[in-house]
């Protein structure tokens, strides 16, 4: 199997809990990225859309979604939509994606459906327009270790994982991580876990200071200094199909955000140092 494409960087957010703040990390880190002057790409392979949703993307507007790039029917250049962000697109999902495990179970390339777009994409070189030259993707998988999630893994360089401040919250990482070493032997040997997002911090909880303590012993530096804040205006903010970032830039989620993008920048300086 072909090496993972140099550019653009490709991040897949995953975590087999669903309610941990992944799509809305996924939307609002996207936007902080764009924000600080990178073109990027969110991917959705959640059947439920969120993440095309809270971009605005309304499912009228999906005429090519992500079920169809992974049935190679379509390109990345046919499936980018872009938002009201600038240098922000998304590939929208669609309920298609539920019956697309079925569709290509049998098929020996089934688990690289998502990285061979991918290097379509990257292939074309010039033929790209400037608004589509990704230099982040991040792909927003659904609450499931599913097929969906192993083609997200199969084509990243490397794992974001939201983790919210909760008592089980070690528990379900270390699922995670196992399927994360199991993606790395088989599938992607490039496959690193770039870090750990803590999410939905309550300062006024004692049990979020113990969990965000505990994960921090067991994970050590792998857990970026940035902490999401529990936050209205971040829960508010897809109703109305916007980032946090355009919906409230002031609030402490969308500045915490911001802060995510710089640190994740800053971290990945240090591996093309290392790897240079």
């Amino acid at each position: 199997m072909s090496s993972l494409p140099e550019s653009p960087r490709v991040l897949t957010l995953a975590n087999q809990k669903g309610g941990v703040g992944k799509t809305t990390t996924a939307i609002n880190l996207g936007t902080a990225l764009a924000a600080i002057g990178e073109t990027v790409l969110i991917v959705d392979v959640d059947p439920q859309g969120n993440a095309s949703t809270g971009l605005g993307i309304d499912r009228k507007a999906r005429r090519v979604s992500t079920a169809e790039l992974l049935l190679n029917e379509a390109t990345l250049l046919e499936a980018a939509i872009p938002t009201a962000v600038p240098r922000l697109s998304v590939a929208a999902s669609t309920m298609d994606l539920l019956g697309l495990e079925q569709e290509i179970s049998g098929d020996k390339d089934r688990a690289f459906r998502l990285r061979n777009v991918l290097q379509r994409h990257g292939e074309q070189g010039d033929k790209i327009p400037e608004d589509k030259r990704f230099t982040y993707v991040l792909i927003d998988c659904p609450p499931s270790l599913n097929l969906l999630t192993i083609n997200a893994m199969a084509a990243a360089h490397s794992i974001l994982v939201p983790l919210q401040c909760e008592f089980f919250a070690l528990e379900g990482l270390t699922q995670l991580i196992q399927t994360v070493n199991q993606v790395k032997g088989a599938l992607n040997p490039e496959l690193t876990i770039h870090g750990i997002v803590m999410t939905m911090y309550d300062s006024r909880n004692n049990l979020s200071n113990q969990v965000v303590d505990d994960v921090r012993a067991h994970m050590g530096d792998k857990v970026y200094d940035t902490i999401i804040p529990r936050n209205v205006r971040v829960s508010e903010a897809p109703s109305y199909g916007k980032p946090a970032l355009l919906y409230d830039l002031k609030c402490s989620g969308s500045q915490a955000y911001l802060k995510l993008a710089s640190e994740i920048i800053q971290r990945e300086k240090k591996l093309r140092n290392k790897a240079a």
